[in-house]
């Protein structure tokens, strides 16, 4: 038998994949199956965005790329960022990584050290936690409170602040909740990482999914702030390019080199054809992003209504990403129990809130990346099991 190294037993997962094993495995049993746990958009990659890897294929784009990424698309990037965020980046802060999960991975390795903490937001996207502790540092949950829109007290982030403290997590718009951090909960924040010179990697790989007339804040643009902040961004859920492998880091520019040395380390680069795609979905038309928001934002009002309608349910209405996180504690059933019941009896896959940390209990996560009529479907075979 193989011996395991110990920090392997640190190394945590996402659920999301397991529970779509399961359900396929459901589905070649003949049931039908209605996917509402993994993250990831319906629609297809827009079509010019597609044209454009298929001719950067037939140019050539078939080789290793500098570890930082092709200069022209980091210098891509480092526009769309600066026009975003309003702040100004140069092709050298920028590291173009195989998805976004090793800019988390990298910034962790290069900027914490064994035994200090990091504080991440929890219920949260379940890699901070794993990352975290598989380096050997402490992962200290902050807790999202869903009376605040999912937000969180700022006064429960300074008690959590310690002399070990290193980094703080931020998501906005949040994954599973799909709240978001207000401008002035940003400057909050940034007087705390000052005061402390503690790191921020800001996860704002949401930024463009938002409804109601909400814009997106980095706390990047705040005063002080930008030389303290890895941004974290990606073309997976903007773009429906989850399978592209398309994640990017934008940092201080030493901290870039040492970011594209760990790269050179692990995956050597990003696949280059994809890069040249990322030129084009940031340069070029748009109209299929927004279209994707606003159909996004329908099916958002459509199951928060349904899920608000079913006796022991109450369904937060989220500002941004594409998730809703219900309470479901008035159905007196265990959010593990209820998503294992959901998928089995009824055929509808979701997540346990558990799934994203200990504060996720008494919650499920649904994703409404999927057509109205499937939710429909999913709501009414919801009601019928709560019924038993």
């Amino acid at each position: 038998m193989i011996h395991l190294a110990q920090r392997m037993s640190r190394l945590g997962t996402e659920t999301a994949f397991e529970v779509l094993v399961k359900a396929r495995v459901l589905e070649a049993q003949g049931k039908n199956i209605i996917h509402l746990q993994i993250g990831e958009p319906d629609f297809d990659t827009p079509m010019n965005i597609k044209v454009a890897a298929k001719k950067a294929l037939d140019d050539g784009f078939t080789h290793y790329s500098p570890s930082a990424g092709l200069i022209q698309a980091r210098t891509a990037i480092a526009r769309h960022v600066s026009e975003t965020r309003g702040i100004k980046v140069s092709p050298e802060q920028v590291v173009i990584t195989p998805g976004g999960k090793p800019i988390m991975f990298f910034t962790i390795l290069a900027c914490v050290d064994e035994g200090e903490e990091v504080i991440y937001t929890n219920p949260g996207y379940p890699i901070y936690e794993s990352a975290i502790e598989f380096v050997g540092a402490k992962a200290i949950a902050l807790p999202l409170k869903e009376e605040k829109g999912f937000s969180f007290d700022l006064e429960d982030l300074k008690r959590l602040i310690t002399k070990k403290t290193r980094m703080i997590i931020l998501n906005s718009p949040q994954n599973p909740t799909g709240g978001i951090l207000t401008e002035s909960d940003l400057r909050g924040i940034a007087e705390l990482v000052r005061e402390h010179e503690l790191i921020v990697l800001s996860d704002e790989i949401y930024s463009r999914i938002m409804y109601d007339g909400h814009k997106a804040v980095s706390i990047a643009s705040l005063p002080g702030m930008q030389e303290r902040t890895v941004i974290l961004d990606g073309l997976s859920k903007t773009y429906a390019m989850t399978g592209w492998r398309v994640g990017y880091g934008v940092m201080p520019e030493d901290l870039a080199k040492l970011i594209a040395k760990l790269q050179v380390n692990v995956t050597s680069c990003t696949a280059s054809f994809s890069q040249i795609a990322t030129i084009e979905a940031l340069t070029g038309p748009q109209k299929d992003v927004e279209e994707m928001v606003a159909e996004f934002k329908r099916r958002r009002d459509f199951i928060v209504a349904g899920l608000n309608a079913i006796p022991g349910i109450r369904c937060h209405k989220p500002l941004g990403a594409f998730y809703v996180f219900p309470n479901i504690t008035g159905t007196g059933i265990k959010s593990g129990v209820l998503a294992d019941r959901l998928l089995n009896e009824a055929g509808v896959a979701c997540l346990s809130g558990t799934a994203f940390g200990r504060f996720g209990e008494g919650y499920l996560r649904f994703s409404y990346a999927n057509s109205i009529p499937n939710i429909e479907k999913a709501l009414d075979r919801i009601k019928q099991i709560l019924k038993r």
